[in-house]
């Protein structure tokens, strides 16, 4: 009922704003003359508050990040770049509230955001229907770029995140029963754990049981119980770290030992600090890894550390970096900034070298062939275990020698 009442008002909000130029003459929707001077206003919106808050911040930083840089090397176009940020209290409702807000207030010509899908997935139809792009540095689902052709997205999507995973637990671990424990609210979650569950299956492996839980419970026990008796190798959670610390020390105080793994929704400096020792052993997939001694890592973590009173910088900030330069670069090849021209502009990225990887974008306003990484809890910090990279290899290829699950799971 909820998703259907969400449906709704993203519709009337779009037809709201549909054939509704841009307030002021800095805007450059698609009614709206685009301005030539002064500062090119860009919106911003995501969770910097609420229970996703972490993924949020370290978007907005990574943002920030990119463009005072863009903007100390002289801006775009001879101009400055101004971002107008809006929270989204980590709810999929206000989304959709939030980017109407950037376009109809604020006449920003094109929008960065959001990390979770079902927020993405909310905002998409309004930025559509204005003809403004919108690029997503990190929401996965496939759907999010489905919704229109100004929609983008900067990362790898779930029907490859989850068969990565799929594969390394087979062909890497040789795991054969696999539990999976799903957010039935979250649309990253469902999507990921049918990805992972159709290629585990696929490959010979048997999902013995699954379960779901809803984003915000803080009980888990009554599901944790009846995977337990199941006996899996491995329980496959895709869900968020907020949910992921307390599922995983619910298990411990089950008794059960077996590692979970997951997706890039647990990547937040947030997760270990919840789950503690619980999490020892487990593991997800994720778009860098921040000890990559490649250059474009290294820089871009030294940078970020500076700005940001020495925090270490995860995959969203990275993304979020990403986003933000590629918006930039496209400003700059579109040579203005009406809503088609820059559309096409950041449809045509090619080859652009990004902190998470060499980026280019395809036909369906994806990226092709991105890096993926595997990382671990080792020792109460993160550790890598395997690099995925479609561009030289064909499989997951162990970064150390891991034979089986059990071998990497703590005593708990």
């Amino acid at each position: 009922m909820k998703n259907r009442y969400l449906s709704l008002t993203v519709a009337l909000l779009a037809l709201s704003l549909a054939g509704c130029p841009p307030k002021t003459e800095t805007g450059g929707g698609a009614t709206g003359k685009a301005a030539t001077t002064g500062d090119i206003v860009v919106g911003e919106y995501g969770s910097l508050t609420g229970n996703q808050a972490t993924f949020g911040t370290s978007t907005h930083n990574g943002i920030t990040l990119a463009m005072e840089e863009v903007n100390g090397s002289g801006g775009v176009l001879g101009r400055q770049i101004k971002v107008i940020t809006e929270d989204d209290q980590s709810k999929s409702e206000e989304a959709a509230s939030a980017v109407t807000k950037l376009i109809a207030q604020n006449s920003v010509v094109a929008v960065l955001g959001e990390v979770a899908s079902s927020s993405s997935m909310a905002a998409a139809p309004v930025c559509q229907s204005n003809k403004i792009p919108m690029i997503t540095p990190s929401s996965t689902n496939p759907d999010v770029t489905k919704k229109g052709d100004f929609i983008f997205r900067m990362c790898f999507i779930d029907p490859y995140q989850g068969p990565v995973m799929a594969e390394y637990l087979v062909n890497t671990l040789k795991v054969k029963r696999v539990a999976l424990l799903t957010d039935n609210r979250s649309d990253y979650s469902r999507g990921l754990g049918e990805a992972f569950s159709g290629r585990f299956k696929q490959l010979g492996g048997a999902i013995v049981i699954t379960q779901s839980y809803s984003q915000g419970d803080s009980d888990f026990r009554s599901q944790l119980t009846a995977i337990k008796t199941a006996n899996p190798e491995v329980l496959y959670v895709p869900g968020y770290y907020n949910d992921i610390g307390q599922i995983a020390s619910q298990a411990r105080d089950l008794g059960m030992t077996m590692p979970l793994a997951g997706g890039d929704g647990w990547e937040s400096p947030k997760l270990i600090e919840i789950g503690g020792k619980a999490l020892e052993g487990c593991f997800y997939s994720n778009h860098y890894y921040a000890e990559d001694p490649t250059p474009e890592v290294r820089n871009f973590v030294e940078k970020y550390k500076k700005r940001f009173d020495n925090q270490m910088p995860d995959a969203l900030a990275a993304l979020g970096y990403d986003a933000a330069k590629v918006l930039a670069d496209s400003i700059k090849r579109a040579g203005k900034t009406d809503g088609p021209a820059l559309r096409d502009a950041i449809g045509q990225t090619k080859g652009f070298q990004g902190v998470t990887g060499a980026i280019t974008l395809g036909p369906d306003r994806n990226p092709i062939g991105k890096k993926i990484v595997i990382v671990g809890i080792q020792n109460g910090r993160l550790a890598l275990r395997s690099t995925i990279d479609p561009n030289t290899q064909a499989a997951p290829v162990a970064a150390h020698a891991t034979s089986a699950p059990s071998d990497t799971t703590g005593t708990h």
